[in-house]
């Protein structure tokens, strides 16, 4: 279709020079950042203006002028469409420099850390079918249920029955689910008018063990035909050991509801997580369970926290934002005692039961706000740390608790960061308060895409 004149006017040409947090190639006209998503560092671009600030502006690509040497041809049939891998069409190593880069650039702009040395981001040995947790929108089109991301920016399903990122099992889980909604004539959930039974289709798939279980989030209780689907399902797909149904009537974005039962099998599985560097635990996942979704590079990533935290038999640990315990267990297998701080009832409870599951009893799991929770039992139990390790979501630590890890002393913190912006507010609070960020070890735990994890090492001067 041809350009109106309007419309023309908007076109502009730009130079791509690096990406942002959210994997948007970025350049400058006069002056002015411009964030171009599909554009990689080394494009040169047509570009069409869809938001101008005062401080920014938004384009769409037109047409690439002049190819990145780090442009490849995308594996993945609907990578353009689908808004789950932004990085898919820039080659593997290339990713990894960018990440490195991310990382470095947080540390000086952000942190204004200039003597912390930054490793090159580790590479995963398998960048390609390593999420062991899927969850993708069902919904029809032309008549037939599909299931995948949602368009960026949109509520659209890209039909995806074999993601590239997804572990095969969870692609069957998918690709089967689908198949028997089609055969038993299941409705769909229709998001702008509110009916239809299934809204999402959940697969989860525990590497060390080869279990998986099966999520199905209706918008009803009564699941029509629900017996003949399960049955069919755990026939269809190897190591399945149960179906669940979760019940979620709300019109929201958020996935899963307040009500899962479990229809056939078992509610849980169980996963052999870790590597050499770390040993091997067993750990209980549930549809609610926070667990790192690419196993065997979280396994690297906590395998560097247990090397920063330099732990002896006499060294007291704390982790804070322990989640179910993975961190805090390998921890306590390496020290004297440890302790988990989470707020999350159900994930406490998480942990305990995977301390059980490993016969680990010198560690103990508090709930709540850590920098509630901590002074008073420390102090009453006359506890004081010696490594404190941070692992935060996303918005990085409550300055609350960073200002009781300060008042603890401990000699080491090590933090662990799923985002460097947040990190490096976090770090420079830390060094204006008597301590070193010493060295960071990014380590690429979501290949393809933006993400980047990191682990840091902070002493006290």
């Amino acid at each position: 279709m041809p350009e109106t004149a309007g419309r023309r006017s908007n076109v502009v040409s730009i130079e791509i020079t690096g990406l942002n947090h959210d994997g948007d190639g970025v350049g400058r006209l006069d002056g002015l950042a411009v964030f171009v998503p599909g554009a990689l560092p080394g494009d040169k671009v047509r570009a069409r203006l869809t938001v101008s600030k005062k401080t920014y502006a938004r384009a769409e690509v037109v047409e690439i002028t002049k190819l990145s040497p780090g442009r490849i041809r995308p594996p993945c049939a609907v990578a353009e469409p689908c808004g789950g891998c932004s990085l898919q069409s820039m080659a593997y190593e290339e990713q990894l420099l960018w990440k490195t880069r991310a990382v470095e650039d947080a540390m000086a702009r952000i942190g204004g850390l200039k003597e912390i040395t930054v490793r090159p981001c580790l590479a995963a040995k398998h960048p390609m079918h390593y999420r062991n947790k899927v969850q993708f929108p069902v919904a029809m089109q032309r008549g037939i249920p599909v299931a995948g991301c949602y368009a960026r920016g949109t509520h659209e399903v890209v039909p995806t029955e074999d993601c590239l990122i997804q572990h095969q099992t969870n692609n069957l889980i998918v690709r089967e689910s689908l198949r028997l909604i089609s055969e038993l004539d299941l409705t769909v959930y229709d998001e702008r008018r509110g009916g239809g039974l299934v809204r999402h289709i959940m697969g989860r798939v525990a590497p060390g063990t080869g279990e998986a279980m099966a999520v199905i989030v209706t918008s009803i209780k009564r699941f029509t035909r629900g017996g003949e689907f399960v049955s069919a399902l755990m026939k269809a797909v190897p190591g399945l050991v149960g179906v669940l149904q979760n019940i979620n009537s709300e019109k929201t974005n958020i996935i899963l509801g307040r009500e899962t039962r479990v229809i056939t099998g078992r509610g849980h599985i169980d996963d052999l997580f870790g590597n050499d560097r770390t040993g091997r635990l067993r750990f209980r996942i549930s549809p609610l369970s926070f667990y790192q979704v690419n196993a065997e590079q979280a396994a690297e990533l906590y395998a560097q926290a247990l090397e920063y935290a330099g732990l002896t038999r006499t060294t007291t640990a704390v982790d804070i934002y322990s989640g179910i315990g993975t961190i805090t267990l390998f921890l306590a297998r390496s020290c004297r005692q440890a302790f988990g701080i989470e707020e999350v009832t159900r994930a406490v409870a998480d942990a305990k039961q995977n301390a059980r599951l490993n016969g680990i009893e010198n560690v103990r799991f508090l709930t709540g706000r850590a920098e509630r929770v901590l002074p008073r039992f420390l102090q009453g139990r006359g506890v004081k740390p010696d490594v404190v390790v941070l692992d935060p979501p996303r918005k990085g630590c409550e300055e609350g608790v960073l200002g009781t890890v300060v008042k603890m002393r401990p000699g080491r913190i090590v933090y662990v960061s799923c985002y460097p912006a947040t990190l490096a507010r976090d770090l420079a609070i830390l060094q204006r308060s008597g301590y070193r960020a010493v060295e960071t070890q990014p380590v690429d735990m979501f290949p393809q895409t933006n993400h980047v994890e990191s682990c840091t090492l902070v002493v006290r001067e």
